[in-house]
């Protein structure tokens, strides 16, 4: 899996660490579900970590109304004493793992000079140091950002920024790169794959290549406070310590809405505690999934309209030069699930100015699956499969 996040400020003024990862991570599921809301029948796939980590580094050098917002939404403050340590540890953690590399970086106009502490703040938490580009040469702004891209992303996504995305009035980009590939630690023999029929959330049917697998699973059942069954069963990926877990409705005709608008970090907790081994033969689809999400509307319904309006936008811990807000927050995400495992790309960019146990689980209706590195609970990935893809 491939992910990389990018943050754009722009001005026009020119004319503890489990704690740490739960918050981060019920932010993440938080901004899933108001997107999912207004994508009930639609396949919808996005980072919880790396939305909030991108956030993150706006937030740090946000100020005032703004920062109280970030804060607010976020339920954090990385402005806190320790929270940095933790923010840089959480980054560690995760990329020890083999199959999983984070890296930041972040552009700033050559001529704008950023405040000491706010340097200071991203070296801490992020590791990072500023390199300095010519946004008054937009065209070869997009070049070099889509090169920082490809080369974190393993030429993955060549170009992420199109032609025009950028202008003059571009002051800071700030990136956050994540890269995921696992391989199951059982893979599916492909000789089993077959076509079947995938119920859709618009009551269509379409055919999907649908793989099998027999084996011991970490499996439970459950039900919501609205007393909607549903099962999760967790596939490990090599190593054990990655896995994606599979949401699944009992029922036919239930929206996914049901279940990931209360997920967060404590209810997938519950999950993996009540899980026992069994053994199961799943069937799922094998998926592709491409998505291009504009978060805009997503983040102003969570209360942070403030740090899109260049009147009442506070960014001064990160300069004084000149004012800045956020204009846009852009995601592209592709990720791939076969019988050898996962593997995907994904970038954001926010430009500133339970029933009875049954042998067989087939996943052929809607589903939530959701990729999380244990030790720390984060979660790289989340999804909601509604259809396959046309081929």
């Amino acid at each position: 899996m491939l992910c990389v996040y990018i943050f754009l400020l722009l001005t026009l003024s020119r004319v503890g660490l489990g704690s740490l990862t739960d918050k981060q991570t019920d932010f993440g599921l938080k901004v899933f579900s108001q997107l999912a809301q207004n994508s009930v029948d639609k396949n919808v796939v996005l980072s919880p970590y790396g939305v909030a980590s991108v956030l993150v580094m706006a937030q740090l050098g946000a100020s005032g109304n703004t920062r109280r917002a970030l804060t607010t939404a976020m339920g954090f403050s990385l402005q806190e004493r320790g929270m940095s340590r933790q923010q840089r540890l959480l980054q560690r953690d995760v990329s020890i793992e083999e199959g999983v590399e984070t890296a930041s970086g972040v552009m700033v106009e050559r001529k704008m000079s950023l405040e000491k502490g706010y340097r200071r703040a991203l070296a801490k938490a992020f590791q990072s140091q500023p390199n300095q580009v010519d946004f008054t040469k937009p065209e070869q702004a997009v070049n070099i950002i889509n090169s920082w891209v490809s080369d974190h992303t393993g030429g993955a996504i060549p170009e992420f920024l199109a032609s025009g995305s950028l202008t003059d009035e571009t002051r800071l980009v700030l990136l956050n790169a994540l890269h995921f590939q696992g391989l199951w630690k059982v893979p599916f023999d492909p000789k089993l794959t077959q076509e079947r029929m995938f119920h859709c959330a618009n009551g269509s049917t379409m055919p999907v290549h649908m793989m099998r697998l027999t084996n011991r699973f970490n499996y439970g059942e459950f039900v919501t406070a609205d007393g909607v069954d549903y099962d999760v069963i967790e596939v490990p990926y090599e190593g054990d310590s990655l896995s994606m877990l599979l949401v699944s409705p009992i029922e036919p005709e239930v929206s996914l809405n049901m279940f990931s608008a209360d997920l967060n970090s404590q209810k997938i907790r519950q999950w993996r505690s009540q899980m026992r081994n069994v053994k199961r033969q799943l069937a799922m689809p094998r998926f592709t999934l491409n998505s291009e999400v504009d978060f805009k509307t997503t983040l102003l319904n969570m209360g942070l309209g403030v740090m899109f309006n260049l009147a009442t936008a506070d960014f001064t811990r990160i300069t004084t030069d000149e004012r800045l807000c956020v204009s846009k927050v852009l995601q592209k995400v592709k990720i791939e699930v076969n019988e050898q495992g996962t593997k995907g790309a994904a970038a954001t960019a926010a430009v500133m100015f339970s029933r009875m146990a049954v042998e067989q689980i087939t996943l052929d209706r809607p589903f939530l699956f959701l990729i999380q590195h244990k030790h720390t609970g984060a979660v790289l990935f989340m999804g909601q499969f509604n259809q396959p893809q046309q081929q």
